[in-house]
Order: structure tokens, then sequence, then C-alpha cells
């Protein structure tokens, strides 16, 4: 069985391999664990800023501090494996 450093490595490992296309996964933290006993699946929630595509541009939008939006994404981790079970948008 996995313990949640290594479920929350396996987290980061697929969201750098299935995200890193589409943005840049600035800022890539850890935002919530959970463990589901009836599952046996980890729920690892990380958080990442993209950039504001409707944001005014230049000092103004720095200091306004919507030049980028935080996205989250929630991970499905099987205890056993360490292996991605899902990924889901997570609104929070």
């Amino acid at each position: 069985m996995i313990d949640v450093k290594e479920a929350v490595q396996s987290a980061k490992d697929a969201a750098k391999d299935f995200l890193a296309e589409d943005v840049a996964l600035d800022d890539l933290l850890l935002e919530e664990v959970e463990f589901h006993d009836a599952e046996n699946t980890w729920l690892i929630t990380l958080g990442f800023n993209v950039l504001n595509k409707n944001a005014m541009r230049g000092i103004g939008a720095t200091l306004a501090g919507n030049q980028y939006i935080r996205k989250y994404k929630a991970f499905s981790i099987d205890a056993e494996t360490g292996k991605v079970k899902a990924m889901k948008i997570r609104d929070v």
C-alpha cells in the first residue's frame, strides 16, 4: 500500500503528464488530501494558476491581481498500486 506522500507524487506526475501541453501549471501545489476506505483510494486535490485570458493586461492587471485564475484538479489514486484511477475538475 502506498502512503500519502507517494499518492501526492503520483497525482503531481499525472498532472504534469496530462495537463502540461495545455497549461503551464504555474504554482502547482497540494491543496487537499483525503483517504476513502470503501474504495481504497487517495483523493488528492492539486491547484495551479492559469493565465486569465479575459483579464486586462499590463501593470494594472498585476496590481488588481486578476492576471491569473486558480484552477483545481482532484485525482483519485489507487492505494494499492499508486495508479491514477480518475481526474476531475474540482470547483471551489
